[in-house]
This record gives structure tokens, C-alpha cells and sequence, in this order.
């Protein structure tokens, strides 16, 4: 489990005078010559508009404690600490969170910055009421499941992604960009695009283009559990395009839904009546549903939804 550090106290060795870096110092070749900027997927925002943009956004107030995920070298958390109450940093890299401490170091803020140095995926989060995140590329799935899970519920998130991930983030029923992804985050949440970010804003600056999106949790949730909706997303969103009837013919489909089945009956004591032809009830509940020849690309979380109920009324789960 990553370790919690206060800034005041971290144990993160700073970098020689000599290798010195900061949120300021220049490129080599555009690459980031002290940090694993690479290694871990960031790539440090440095233009000081965009920052304070995104921590505008965030609304924040006096008594917010803030998560932070991916610091860096901190342009976006001396924002954070000017407005919030306390702000939590998770950073993978010791280096940056050394470099992060020696940014506050002696200054009021100190006081109101802890770092964790570690893996944010294996993290035990704190409380906190408001997300904000340059999201290292390869976090940004995980990064979004793991605070919709969070308990209790933040009040909003402000997140930067690649474009492209953004956009799925973003999708409508019938977009091109419409998925899994796209169903199973706008079921827990609501999400509005707030700005695009040219990639010559980062440093090294990235191949592709970003966006800041404002993520806010529905709440109360939906009482439906997580597993068993992205369990029927999975399913039909492999061949998007398909019919869902196409969907459920493919390779083993029937046989694990089965195997649910009769797991169902055994925890709730239902007699399993084996003259019952599988296939022939779970065709019934999309011919009876009316999404037979519907295509997940055009269909909505309600929709989902009601395809759900139906198989669950039967017994049939996904998970």
C-alpha cells in the first residue's frame, strides 16, 4: 500500500543542484531530462493559463480537501492549495514527489500538502470531495472506475485525458465514439466536456491532443451492480454494430449464461427444469424485450437497463 507522506516530513531525496528540474526548466530534445515522465505515462502541463483553468473549474472551497492524482512537478497543485483546504497528491515517481516537496518547502502551503508516493490503481484512497487530474495515459480507464467505486461520493472531478478518451467519456447513443466505456460512466455519472488542450501546452508534449472533462456522480447511484451491467456492455459492445441477437451467438455466450442460470436457482432454492431449452428462453427475453435486431451502437443506458431487468427477472445474470 503507498505510503502517506506530508509534504513537511516526505523522505523522497530532492535531486542535486546539479540535475535540478522543476515545472520550469527546459527541455532536451523534448524529452524531460530528470523525470520517468515516460516510464509512467505524464507528461507535465505547463502553461500556467490551462492550470489555473482547470482548478477554476473545480469550484473549490475553503473547507475541500482535494485528490490529485499525478502531480508532477506541481503546476496544477500550488493552484489547488491556494483554494482548498488540504490537498492529497498521489505521484509514482519519487523524484517528482521530491521535487513537488521543495516546491513548498517553507511556505504556508507545506502544512496543507500530503503525498502519497505510489500506485494510484493500488492505493487506499482518503476522503476527499473533489478530484483533479492530468491522468497519466495508461490510469485513465482505471482512474475513472476507481472514484465512481469511491465511497463516500466526491462532488466532481476534474480530469484531462487523451482526446479520443475523452470522447468516449462524452459519446451519445449513435456517435462513433458510443461504447462500453461510454454506457458503464454515464449510468454512475454525468460528464461534461470543459476545454480541449493543445499538446504543445505539455512537456514533452504528447503525440496526441487532450481535453478536460468534468466528471459528477449520480446520487444516490443507481442500485444496480456495476459487475452485472458491464457484464452485459461487454457482451454486446464487442460487435457494436451487430444485432444484439448476433451478439448473444457468439462463442460460449449461452453456456456461461446458463451456468449463471442454474447457479441462481441453486442460491435461491429454484427447482432447475432441465427440459427447458437454454437458448430458446434467452432468445425469448430479446424477441420479448423488443432488441433482437437492435444494434448497441444505437442503444441507450435505458435501454440497457430494461434489457437487464428482463434477463434478471428470469434469473439470468452476467456476473
Amino acid at each position: 500500500m503507498p505510503r502517506a507522506t506530508s509534504a513537511k516530513i516526505s523522505r523522497v531525496h530532492a535531486p542535486s543542484a546539479k540535475g535540478k528540474g522543476s515545472s520550469e526548466s527546459a527541455d532536451v530534445g523534448g524529452r524531460n531530462p530528470l523525470f520517468n515522465t515516460e516510464r509512467f505515462g505524464q507528461h507535465i502541463l505547463k502553461n500556467p493559463q490551462v492550470a489555473q483553468k482547470i482548478v477554476d473549474t473545480a469550484n473549490l472551497r475553503p473547507t475541500d480537501i482535494v485528490l490529485e492524482v499525478g502531480p508532477g512537478t506541481g503546476n496544477l497543485t500550488v493552484r489547488i492549495l491556494e483554494k482548498a483546504k488540504r490537498c492529497v497528491a498521489i505521484e509514482m515517481d519519487p523524484r517528482m514527489a521530491a521535487e513537488l516537496t521543495k516546491r513548498v518547502q517553507g511556505k504556508p502551503e507545506q502544512k496543507k500538502l500530503d503525498i502519497m508516493i505510489g500506485d494510484f490503481v493500488k492505493a487506499d484512497l482518503p476522503y476527499f470531495d473533489v478530484c483533479i487530474s492530468n491522468t497519466p495515459y495508461q490510469i485513465s480507464s482505471p482512474l475513472v472506475f476507481r472514484l465512481l467505486s469511491h465511497r463516500p461520493l466526491f462532488r466532481c472531478a476534474i480530469l484531462m485525458f487523451q482526446r479520443e478518451f475523452a470522447l468516449r467519456l462524452l459519446a451519445r447513443p449513435g456517435d462513433d465514439f458510443w461504447c462500453r466505456l461510454s454506457a458503464n460512466v454515464q449510468l454512475y455519472a454525468t460528464v461534461d466536456h470543459i476545454m480541449k488542450v493543445d499538446k504543445n501546452n505539455f512537456r514533452p508534449p504528447p503525440k496526441v491532443e487532450s481535453s478536460v472533462v468534468r466528471i459528477v456522480p449520480v446520487d444516490p447511484p443507481p442500485p444496480v451492480r456495476f459487475e452485472e451491467f458491464d457484464g452485459l456492455t461487454r457482451l454486446l459492445f464487442t460487435r457494436r454494430n451487430k444485432t444484439v441477437h448476433a451478439n448473444f451467438q457468439a462463442k460460449n455466450v449461452y453456456s456461461m449464461l446458463e451456468a449463471n442460470w442454474k447457479t441462481w436457482c441453486s442460491l435461491n432454492n429454484e427447482m432447475v427444469d432441465g427440459s427447458v431449452d437454454f437458448k430458446i428462453k434467452v432468445d425469448e427475453v430479446l424477441k420479448d424485450t423488443g432488441f433482437s435486431e437492435v444494434r448497441p451502437a444505437k442503444m441507450t443506458i435505458d435501454d440497457l437497463l430494461k434489457l437487464l431487468h428482463a434477463f434478471h427477472e428470469l434469473g439470468i445474470h452476467f456476473a
